[in-house]
């Protein structure tokens, strides 16, 4: 977030969600009430054109129409103005339907709702919109997971690993960039936010492009409805003036995306009930929901000479089987060039280890497009992670240098051997590894770096993360020997 002003919006506003908390309301559903105040203010205080956005909407539905309420009618007319402005009918402004589909409020007590409208009417508007309402928003989004850290790794991913990928992938205006599980956003502002930079925010494109990078270059889907309304609010307020939708990728959903140059994802971690239903799926077809499919999806879904960056779990680079089979099949048509190692503890827990795969497509057919595969271990012999630790833009600056500038990774590259981070392994070796990509060199440390935790919620965070991770590690093993017992039947 830019600007001590723009901070203090964030504190003010979070400090009115302590008085909610006794009454039941969560974090996350306080920046949800949050999500529907905010935008009825917004869209009384932004203009376009000459105009101010709520003029869009019907009298009777805007802020200035609620704020004239008093006590219980107001939390009444509230319940009622939630599911009016997600009603076409009543309202035609396709952002606000988005963002109130199934809308309903938390809130019990007309005097909580009557301290969120106090709170939101004593900001300075103005300086908040000088500031960038899009980081305001984005601030509150932050400090929602970082009260919940356990969880926050379902729709959240941290920023200075976001902006790092970015830096490293280049996205360039005129690109089809997508996200197909994009959480709030942060993978696409990101990318939005580097091309306005390069581009003196889209003066130096035509008007051609410079509409087309606001009105459908950003494609992605969220299938959870809640986080996809914060979504929308998110790239509306960076920006971003069409929204993605409320899909899943792993259906025939994923029929209306176009063949991207470019995709950024952290796929869910976990496997799912439902099977995929992807027609064109091969490798991973009828499996679970999860990591494995996201991944066909990618490949997939990239034009040759598209680039992609994913986030995913360590148990996927050395599964058997179905997961052995999507990474040859991968690295036959992908080159993946790098793999980074994530510390632990910046997702859900200390002990869910994570990592980022860059490739890029090479071809439709396997032609064994990856030669060799570099590693930057980021994880061993790193400091603990945690609430008095937190994760920085400069923990990543020597990968980055050792990176290159090349966003395809054909930057020259140096071997630092086994007492450094950064190592390439040729495609014969990682066969002769049975296609294993969990290759690692450095003493890891990892219950020491758990003894020097402090804060309970990064305890409780650890020892839950090794739990979700044992039980990963059984589902794995349950999907193995049903494959086994499949192709033996």
């Amino acid at each position: 977030m830019n600007g001590p002003r723009a901070r203090e919006t964030v504190q003010k506003l979070w400090n009115a969600s302590k008085s909610l908390q006794g009454g039941g309301v969560s974090y996350y559903e306080y920046v949800t009430e949050l999500t529907y105040l905010l935008l009825l203010k917004m869209l009384e205080e932004v203009s376009r054109d000459g105009k101010k956005l709520e003029e869009r909407l019907p009298a009777e539905y805007r802020w200035s129409a609620l704020r004239k309420k008093e006590g219980e009618p107001r939390l009444q007319f509230y319940r009622t103005l939630l599911v009016s402005l997600g009603d076409k009918s009543k309202v035609n402004f396709p952002l606000v339907n988005q963002v109130f589909t199934d809308a309903k409020t938390a809130l019990t007590k007309a005097t909580a709702l009557t301290s969120l409208i106090t709170t939101i009417d004593n900001v300075d508007w103005y300086a908040a919109e000088e500031d960038g309402l899009g980081d305001l928003y984005e601030g509150l989004l932050e400090r929602t997971t970082s009260e919940r850290k356990s969880k926050a790794g379902q729709y959240f991913t941290p920023r200075p690993l976001i902006d790092t990928i970015i830096e490293l992938v280049q996205p360039k205006a005129g690109e089809i960039i997508q996200d197909p599980a994009a959480g709030t956003g942060g993978f696409l502002i990101s990318a939005h936010r580097t091309i306005l930079r390069d581009t003196d925010e889209l003066t130096k494109v035509s008007k051609e492009t410079a509409f087309a990078q606001r009105n459908g270059n950003y494609q992605g889907a969220e299938l959870i409805t809640g986080t996809h309304r914060l979504n929308t609010m998110n790239l509306l307020l960076h920006g971003i003036d069409q929204p993605i939708d409320c899909i899943d990728a792993l259906t025939s959903d994923a029929e209306k995306f176009d063949p991207a140059d470019l995709i950024l994802t952290n796929p869910p971690f976990n496997k799912f009930p439902e099977s995929t239903t992807r027609s064109d799926f091969v490798i991973t077809a009828g499996s679970r929901k999860g990591p494995l499919p996201f991944m066909e999806h990618v490949v997939r879904g990239l034009k040759v000479g598209g680039r992609a960056a994913i986030v995913i779990p360590d148990n996927i680079l050395f599964e058997d089987n179905m997961g052995r089979d999507l990474r040859n099949w991968l690295m036959d048509l992908c080159d993946l060039h790098t793999i980074l190692r994530l510390p632990t503890g910046i997702f859900y827990a200390q002990g869910v280890k994570t990592n980022v795969m860059f490739l890029t497509k090479k071809s439709e057919e396997r032609i064994g497009a990856t030669k060799q595969v570099w590693f930057y271990d980021l994880r061993a012999q790193m400091p603990n992670f945690g609430k008095n630790r937190v994760l920085t833009a400069d923990d990543f600056a020597p990968f980055i240098k050792a990176y290159g500038a090349a966003p395809l990774g054909t930057s020259k590259r140096k071997d630092e051997g086994e007492a450094g981070r950064f190592r390439v392994f040729t495609r014969e070796e990682i066969a002769k590894r049975n296609d294993n990509l969990d290759i690692s060199w450095l003493r890891e440390d990892e219950e020491e770096v758990e003894i020097g935790l402090t804060e309970p919620d990064d305890i409780a965070a650890a020892i839950l993360g090794h739990l979700r991770a044992a039980l990963e590690e059984i589902e794995a093993v349950a999907d193995e020997l049903a494959e086994t017992v499949e192709v033996e039947a």
